[in-house]
């Protein structure tokens, strides 16, 4: 699209002057203020020049307002075109680049009904496939953006879902792991402190007898002392018995 930018007459600003633009002769290639443009009209040299007002000129799009009808190189007009290298030419073009080309036409030939010419047409519809298919591949690509969206929401989702599902796998195992811990300690602690319980008893009745064997020794008679004897080796072999089983069985191997 053209600047909105007021336009200002090229005359008056070489000057110093900020005058608004009113006409853009399209040969001169001059914007002119309502005071520049009446000499340029009645000009011999410049009346039959071709013009259009600043605002339409200022409709055009940039790139239409950059094409001048002057070569940039050598500062002259462009007489000829060059069908080989698709180029407008002025004359020194010709010397400087352009001797082996054969297809060298007059410029003016080929501007000729240039407007009211079947490729204006052609390229109006170019224009308009090229923007539609521009306009369908956005939507597409609008399309699949918000399908892209949506799955990525639905891969979300799943990959919570995975997760929340490992969690509660992994709590209920360790719920179920702790309770079958916690049920094993208690039962091994029951039965530790049951036999602990029994051999505390045995050791309380060892206690007694030891405590009470040098009242024994004194003041009981000889077949007292005899039977007394008997009684004791019985008991502490039973009880030396009932340690050596223990100890031959698992009573004193480490669970936990």
């Amino acid at each position: 699209m053209a600047s909105s930018v007021k336009q200002l007459c090229t005359i008056c600003h070489d000057d110093g002057i900020s005058n608004s633009a009113v006409t853009w002769c399209t040969e001169c290639e001059v914007l002119f203020c309502g005071d520049c443009e009446k000499p340029h009209s009645k000009s011999h040299l410049s009346k039959n020049h071709k013009t259009m007002s600043a605002d339409d000129y200022q409709k055009l799009p940039t790139f239409m307002q950059e094409i001048s009808s002057q070569c940039q190189d050598h500062k002259k007009k462009f007489e000829l075109y060059c069908s080989f290298h698709a180029c407008p030419c002025c004359v020194q073009c010709v010397t400087d680049k352009h001797k082996m080309c054969q297809e060298m036409k007059p410029l003016s030939e080929l501007l000729q009904q240039v407007k009211s010419s079947a490729s204006v047409q052609l390229f109006e519809k170019d224009l308009k496939i090229v923007k539609e298919n521009i306009d369908a591949a956005i939507k597409y690509l609008q399309t699949r953006i918000t399908t892209s969206d949506t799955q990525n929401t639905i891969a979300i989702e799943k990959i919570r879902y995975t997760r929340k599902s490992i969690d509660d796998y992994l709590n209920k195992l360790e719920q179920d792991l702790l309770n079958d811990l916690e049920s094993k300690h208690s039962q091994l602690k029951s039965n530790m402190t049951s036999l602990m319980q029994q051999m505390e008893q045995r050791a309380s009745q060892i206690n007694q007898m030891q405590s009470q064997f040098s009242e024994t020794t004194q003041y009981t008679t000889e077949l007292q002392m005899f039977i007394a004897l008997r009684e004791i080796e019985k008991i502490t072999s039973q009880t030396t018995k009932y340690i050596e089983d223990l100890e031959s069985g698992d009573h004193f191997i480490e669970k936990i």
